[in-house]
């Protein structure tokens, strides 16, 4: 083993960087020891607005609307390999780990009531009736997020970043709870989201240079110097691919002008992405930052919010071009030549560009016999179930990650129509998530009165391996 732990941290011990690099060289000493890397990390990126289900289907497989009724699909649970099909242009961005990808449609989440946002209820799986405009704010019990931080931990246990339509926002509450009544806060200014996150590396004097500085290796400079020094080898090229990582945070310009199906052309120009008022480069920061505190361990539950909630639905997407606000799309207008789905598809598009190069960055680290990917699962989903006016019929999911094989992945399932035999509801995903996380539950959020003849307990089991 090439790295002294014990004289590095030493080394560090004094700094100001301590707390922020000890995780990093504590994981490469585990890598180079040879001992079994535990992590698990899960990823939930809500958009808000809805997600047709068709809108998800691999090209060539034709999946029709199902009416808002009971026994509304098939009776028959559908289950396509991806590997011969083309992923919809919204999912292109991620088609480098189609064997990574399971789409995941039929689940129900009538329980939540529906409307323009599900709120809290759509990762929570509980009710909360229906309130001005049929949303309610009602925090009933934990969302699945809350449920993983608390029985995974961390520095932070659960980290919400985000974006609102109104730029002046700093902190939000809007999909994520730890409990009845408790929920969690979503940052939505990214220049002070990586105060607070990354400003816990410094404490007294050394929080007013943090403070002073622009980027985070700037500050950490000198304790990355020597760091360096104590590892050599297959361990120093482990150290740069974290340092890579955070290098991004420095990059302060938007990625947009390297997206190309976008209508980016008629997109405002800015020149710092965390201060910036365009909310596609706010969403770009956050999602920096989301992998930045992933990297480092700071957290191993992070939510990434698109103007979810009932407050933001309405945002409007000028980044890339589009002066139509999402409510008007759900209407079903046009702009400029695009349909209502080809503008859903465009926006949708774009979060998987920003999903694609998380992925990226976290493929880049070293993580026992893999890579921090590995051991990662990402779930893409809408506050705003199946529609823009959503009952929860239907609410359509991408899951992206095996989590070290434990997920049956690069799969195409549809679970059978509401009430029928096997048909099951969201609560059995975030069963099926809280199962891979080593918390064996059979229930989670509240039960569906309708579907009392059918059995909502447990995880997905075709989903398992």
């Amino acid at each position: 083993m090439s790295i002294d732990r014990r004289d590095a941290l030493k080394t560090l011990g004094l700094s100001a960087g301590a707390t922020f690099l000890a995780p990093v060289l504590s994981r490469i000493e585990a890598q180079a020891a040879g001992k079994p890397v535990t992590a698990k990390r899960f990823v939930f990126v809500v958009e808000s607005n809805g997600v047709r289900p068709e809108q998800l289907a691999p090209t060539g497989l034709k999946r029709n609307p199902r009416p808002e009724q009971a026994l509304n699909g098939p009776a028959e649970f559908i289950d396509v390999p991806l590997k011969d099909k083309d992923l919809p242009f919204s999912l292109e961005p991620v088609k480098a780990w189609k064997e990574k990808v399971t789409v995941v449609q039929g689940l129900s989440g009538r329980v939540c009531g529906g409307g323009h946002s599900n709120n809290f209820q759509a990762l929570g799986a509980f009710g909360g009736g229906r309130g001005n405009g049929g949303e309610s704010m009602a925090i009933l019990g934990e969302t699945i997020d809350g449920a993983l931080a608390k029985h995974l931990g961390g520095i932070f246990p659960h980290i919400g970043l985000g974006i609102s339509k109104r730029p002046e926002n700093n902190i939000i509450y809007n999909v994520s709870a730890i409990g009845p009544n408790k929920g969690l806060p979503t940052m939505v200014n990214p220049a002070n989201a990586y105060g607070t996150l990354f400003g816990i590396v410094a404490d007294g004097a050394a929080a007013q240079e943090f403070t002073a500085k622009n980027n985070l290796l700037d500050f950490l400079k000198d304790d990355v110097k020597k760091a360096e020094k104590s590892v050599a080898g297959a361990e120093k090229e482990q150290f740069g691919a974290y340092l890579e990582s955070f290098e991004t945070l420095r990059d302060r310009q938007s990625k947009l002008n390297e997206i190309k199906h976008t209508l980016r052309e008629k997109g405002p120009v800015v020149s710092d992405k965390y201060k910036s008022a365009v909310e596609t480069d706010r969403l770009d920061a956050q999602f920096d930052l989301g992998a930045a505190a992933l990297v480092c361990g700071l957290t191993n539950v992070l939510t990434l919010s698109s103007a979810a909630g009932v407050r933001d639905f309405d945002i409007t997407f000028k980044g890339l071009g589009l002066n139509i606000d999402k409510h008007s799309i759900g209407h079903g207008k046009s702009y400029e030549g695009k349909t209502w789905a080809d503008l859903y598809a465009i926006i949708r598009r774009y979060h998987f560009d920003l999903i694609a190069g998380l992925m990226k960055k976290l493929e880049k680290v070293p993580e026992g016999n893999g890579t921090m990917l590995d051991n990662t699962v990402i779930v893409y989903l809408s506050d705003g179930a199946e529609g823009h006016h959503s009952r929860c019929w239907e609410w359509p999911m991408v899951v992206i990650g095996d989590m070290g094989g434990k997920l049956k992945t690069g799969r195409y399932v549809d679970y059978p129509g509401y009430g029928r035999k096997a048909h099951r509801t969201t609560a059995n995903m975030y069963l099926t998530l809280l199962h891979l996380a080593g918390a064996k539950r059979d229930t989670f959020g509240m039960p569906d009165p309708n579907l009392k003849d059918l059995d909502q307990s447990g995880p997905l089991s075709e989903l398992l391996a």
